[in-house]
């Protein structure tokens, strides 16, 4: 799972009114080589909830270079899309689990993939 991807994520258990973001208990992360667009990271910057990014980035040991808050000129700041890029695009949680800030419930992560369904209870 991408940060870009957990950026998105939110609990949907029932009673709970406060979902996001969800914690990150990362078991396996990797870093992968992946083309920088700058383009497509400058458009995400406004879809994204910067101190979640940087959150998450702190829970999965790779906050180093992220900026803490969005520079006013990030659409021609290259050092800040590529910082962004990296968070974004090339950090990826392979092993672990996600949970809800509110009620505790665990999501699991395996392979990459987060698995959100919930049990009837649960909805």
């Amino acid at each position: 799972m991408r940060l870009l991807t957990h950026n998105m994520l939110t609990s949907h258990v029932k009673g709970v009114k406060n979902g996001y973001p969800l914690i990150i208990e990362p078991l396996r992360v990797v870093v992968a080589n992946v083309e920088f667009n700058g383009e497509f990271i400058a458009r995400m910057i406004s879809r994204i909830e910067w101190k979640a990014l940087c959150q998450a980035a702190e829970w999965v040991g790779h906050a180093d270079g992220l900026p803490r808050e969005v520079v006013s000129d990030f659409e021609g700041n290259q050092d800040f899309l590529k910082a962004a890029h990296r968070a974004l695009m090339e950090v990826e949680v392979m092993e672990g689990n996600l949970v809800c800030p509110e009620s505790g419930r665990k999501f699991p992560i395996k392979n990459g993939i987060p698995n959100m369904l919930l049990s009837e209870d649960d909805v």
